[in-house]
């Protein structure tokens, strides 16, 4: 197994809480991100360093682009359209209206332009009673997966035909086939486990040559994973509690990593948001309502 250690740089000057799902906007050169306990949208020009907020109704869990210029949003009362000029919300469902100790949490839209997005039970005591949901363009929602804990780690194989999911709190990684005529998912399999000392897999990204990278939210570092379950590389990184990768740049080999307030090394360090170098690119990651893969 490859270690690295990579020289980061700093991207905001404020703290984060919660950083977690970041969004690459190739189009403008952004990268969008949420602070699920602040709770906003943010988003950052990479250019320039300008940050923008945005501050959400309810707790955020994660977001994604749209065709049309919109952000989806996954919120606490269900997944909206959130229009950036006007402020305005537009809900598209709910998928848990019946579930009210759940929340949304890592959402990501696949290359088939759907937009998946799972729950979490937000009690103390855990339970497996949480779900992962697919909803269409049409505002369709599917229940694809139920009796989970901590919905998490959604990410896509370049061709579209697999797709990655994990359970963070019961720490293993699965992976799945996924058709993308349908957005439909079959023959699951877990593929690792992960000790709290390897890293509890958090969010994640797929890069081009199909490896998964998972943040070990647990262990302060990224760990690759290869489409077998094997660990190819571990990242280790200067965050503590590392939430979520997402690659962009002009070339998509630009890893940001977001992450969150902890004292798990023995001291309070606030979350931020951080960029490297890597070299391999990541999978474009698609718009809802656009298909990158048929």
């Amino acid at each position: 197994m490859r270690i690295d250690y990579p020289v980061v740089e700093y991207l905001v000057a404020e703290p984060i809480g919660a950083g977690e799902s970041p969004v690459w906007d190739a189009q403008q050169q952004f990268l969008y991100f949420i602070d699920i306990r602040a709770p906003a949208l943010l988003r950052l020009d990479y250019k320039s360093r300008g940050l923008q907020r945005w501050a959400m109704p309810s707790t955020i869990g994660g977001c994604g682009l749209c065709a049309d210029g919109r952000i989806i949003v996954a919120l606490r009362d269900g997944v909206h359209y959130f229009d950036l000029q006007t402020n305005r919300f537009e809900l598209i469902c709910h998928p848990e209206v019946d579930r009210p100790t759940n929340r949304l949490n890592d959402a990501k839209v696949a290359p088939d332009g759907r937009f998946y997005v799972g729950s979490m039970d937000t009690r103390p005591d855990k339970q497996p009673v949480s779900g992962l949901f697919c909803v269409d363009p049409d505002g369709t929602c599917t229940r694809r997966l139920d009796g989970l804990v901590v919905s998490n780690g959604l990410a896509w194989s370049p061709d579209g035909l697999t797709m990655y999911h994990s359970d963070s709190r019961a720490s293993y990684v699965q992976a799945f086939d996924y058709d993308p005529s349908t957005g439909g998912i079959s023959n699951g399999k877990r593929i690792i486990a992960l000790e709290e000392e390897e890293g509890r897999p958090d969010g994640a990204a797929c890069d081009v040559d199909g490896y998964y990278w998972s943040a070990g939210v647990t262990a302060g570092c990224l760990n690759r994973i290869a489409p077998d379950g094997r660990i190819d590389r571990r990242v280790v990184l200067p965050v503590p509690a590392p939430t979520m990768p997402c690659f962009g740049g002009p070339d998509l080999k630009t890893l940001f990593v977001t992450s969150l307030t902890s004292n798990r090394g023995g001291a309070d360090v606030t979350g931020t948001v951080i960029a490297f170098p890597v070299d391999v690119p990541g999978a474009p990651v698609a718009r809802f309502g656009e298909r990158l893969v048929r």
